[in-house]
């Protein structure tokens, strides 16, 4: 892998002190090109960067947005960036789609998500005749909306979909057109919905049953080149996390949620209550659900029409159980 040095966020370094930005430029530092969606389900990350535990693992971080599902896979594929988290379906769906080798390789959390909707729709039936915005259809969380409906009765075809983007884009969309009636929202962007008057008919672990939604993806070529390197971002990842859920470092965790989000007080202060319920929040230790996936795996093959899928194909968590044991040593 070529080692290269990147600091291109300087406002985000602007706070370090010297000692940290030596730290950031040591020689020997790996940098990893790591793509994300938008939205509070960032925590680890941004943990692992403002308290240096990516840094001290000998990783520098160039970390990008996405706009999109499809930017994000296509982005993956060509290799323009290293590791991927977002809803793991993603790696599922370029494999199906592609025949290219992504795998998953750890876990993050059940989705966070609720079904939230126009504050005229009381029910899933009234979404007869209406529209169900989505990232994109034929993946993660608009098969799970679509799942959610469906068992309440509220077939395909007796609702569209309208492809908009990621959560921060369909939230926009809602807010700015009372026609998009229907989409799958996390935090913070649930929260700011449900403020503005939108309802919610239930989060999706409820209405579709266990699933495993966010989750690190990346390419096999990759991953075979970058064993030890992986690791050591499993492990910083993980640490970061333990950090962030740590209730004694709740005040701290609420600033920099409110500094990475730019948001009022009480919305950050909702999201922190989710993130850290043991239910629906973000998974201890990244932990992968494998009754999850496999119900997401099941979803996959009752919309998008395919043969049984083995779940042995999709995933290699072997680098993710390494990188535990060395914390746990």
């Amino acid at each position: 892998m070529k080692r290269r040095i990147f600091i291109r966020n300087l406002a985000a370094l602007s706070c370090l002190s010297i000692p940290h930005l030596k730290a950031l430029a040591a020689p020997n530092d790996v940098s990893l090109n790591v793509k994300v969606f938008p939205g509070a389900q960032n925590l680890p990350l941004w943990v692992g960067l403002e308290k240096m535990f990516f840094a001290n693992a000998g990783l520098n971080l160039n970390v990008a947005y996405t706009v999109n599902s499809d930017e994000l896979r296509a982005d993956l594929e060509n290799g323009k960036i290293d590791i991927a988290h977002a809803a793991v379906d993603n790696s599922v769906a370029i494999q199906q789609m592609t025949g290219k080798p992504s795998v998953i390789l750890m876990g993050g959390d059940s989705s966070m998500n609720q079904l939230i909707v126009q504050p005229e729709i009381k029910t899933a039936a009234d979404m007869r005749g209406k529209v169900l915005i989505v990232d994109a259809p034929n993946t993660a969380y608009a098969l799970q909306a679509m799942k959610a409906l469906s068992l309440a009765g509220v077939k395909p075809g007796e609702y569209s979909l309208k492809v908009i983007g990621g959560t921060a884009f369909r939230y926009k969309a809602m807010q700015n057109n009372k026609e998009y009636s229907a989409s799958t929202l996390n935090p913070p962007f649930s929260i700011q919905a449900l403020d503005s008057n939108m309802n919610s008919l239930g989060w999706l672990v409820d209405l579709v049953g266990p699933y495993q939604a966010s989750g690190m993806f990346a390419m096999r070529p990759f991953i075979d080149a970058n064993g030890k390197i992986i690791e050591k971002y499993i492990a910083a990842w993980i640490r970061s996390l333990r950090w962030g859920l740590d209730k004694n470092n709740r005040q701290e965790v609420i600033s920099l949620l409110q500094k990475r989000l730019n948001l009022d007080l009480d919305t950050v202060e909702k999201s922190y209550a989710i993130l850290t319920n043991p239910k629906i929040g973000l998974a201890v230790d990244a932990q992968f659900s494998v009754s999850g996936f496999q119900n997401l795996l099941e979803i996959r093959q009752e919309f998008e029409k395919t043969p049984p899928l083995n779940a042995n194909q999709f995933i290699d968590l072997s680098y993710y159980k390494n990188a535990l044991a060395t914390l746990q040593k």
